[in-house]
């Protein structure tokens, strides 16, 4: 009798789906729904594993957009210390599909929140992205016009982006109550005061998160009709967690909700999809799990077979290798790993 397993492709089953190709690549693990040409505009944003993400990209035959720039003849480490270079606009790590949303809205009001500024050591911190001036603004008002430029900046990215890459790395944050703004890290770690009166832990479920990711790509039609969401989910575990579980469970609990929300917004939706970057760092069948020494970050070889595998589905070459005056760090910048300080 006929039934809908007789005639599936190999990728299907376990027995001929792990089987690697002439590249050690297991063969159709992704294809994608939509091309990347070297005139498509791609832009990125997500956790800290976006940043590997975008490196490669930006040596790669596509356009990936920069609207927010490094200064004339800044050293590299410098502009990277700062936030610039890292993605297409300098708004730092996005950890969380709702802090998306809230910077995607905020580009869209008609001017920042006075009251979402840190302080620390007489220094000033834009609260939801502190880390990119790591020695802080000098006044409030700084803090402000920097946010507001910057505003301006993601304004004109979204608005010439073909693909928005965008990682999912976390389902615990912190919320600021008087604005109901996602913070992307705790205050007090890197600066301003923690005050449990106003600043609320929470957990997104999944289905928050394909609420918001439903959010994210309705916002993303505003600015350009027919721009395409391809999400990841990041491999990189937690380094801590407030939520009173242990980080391992913590950290699996986190990415099976990510990895299934993403998975149910991208099904039958022709202008999303999904590449599974957390699947090939962490599992055996391909060649992992690809971590560093220290079992969280991703080791470089990891990152490879990452990035070789999307550039395989998509027919993407390597640039020419052009001259640079300093190398990004082999770990990327995340606010999240800050909280390793406090271990006992």
């Amino acid at each position: 009798m006929p039934h809908p397993y007789r005639d599936l492709p190999a990728k299907a089953f376990w027995r001929n789906g792990i089987l690697p190709n002439s590249d050690g690549l297991l063969a159709g693990l992704y294809t994608p729904k939509f091309s990347i040409t070297a005139d498509t505009r791609v832009a990125t944003a997500g956790s800290c594993f976006a940043q590997h993400i975008g490196d490669a990209l930006r040596h790669a035959d596509c356009n990936l957009i920069m609207t927010e720039p490094p200064l004339r003849r800044m050293p590299a480490a410098v502009a990277r210390a700062y936030g610039y270079g890292i993605y297409g606009a300098r708004y730092g790590n996005i950890y969380t599909p709702r802090q998306l949303v809230e910077l995607l809205e905020e580009v869209q009001a008609p001017a920042p929140d006075p009251t979402l500024v840190w302080a620390r050591n007489g220094r000033y911190y834009d609260a939801l992205r502190p880390a990119i001036e790591p020695n802080g603004f000098g006044s409030v008002q700084e803090v402000l016009d920097h946010r507001k430029f910057h505003l301006t900046r993601v304004s004109q990215l979204l608005e010439q982006t073909d693909i928005f890459i965008f990682t999912l790395g976390l389902t615990e944050a912190w919320i600021d109550r008087p604005t109901g703004r996602t913070l992307p890290v705790c205050p007090g770690v890197i600066a301003g005061e923690y005050d449990p009166a106003r600043h609320e832990l929470h957990q997104f479920s999944h289905a928050e998160i394909i609420d918001d990711l439903t959010h994210i790509s309705n916002i993303l039609q505003q600015f350009q009709a027919g721009t395409k969401l391809l999400l990841t989910v990041s491999p990189v575990p937690l380094t801590a967690t407030a939520t009173g579980q242990h980080v391992l469970a913590a950290t699996t609990e986190a990415k099976a909700n990510l990895r299934a929300a993403a998975g149910a917004f991208v099904q039958g939706n022709a202008i999303a999809d999904y590449f599974p970057a957390y699947e090939i760092v962490t599992s055996a069948v391909a060649g992992g799990p690809w971590f560093a020494e220290d079992q969280r970050n991703v080791a470089p070889e990891g990152v490879a077979r990452v990035m070789q595998t999307f550039f395989a589905a998509h027919a993407l070459r390597m640039k020419a290798a052009e001259p640079q005056d300093d190398a990004p760090d082999e770990d990327p910048y995340c606010e999240e790993a800050l909280l390793q300080v406090f271990a006992p």
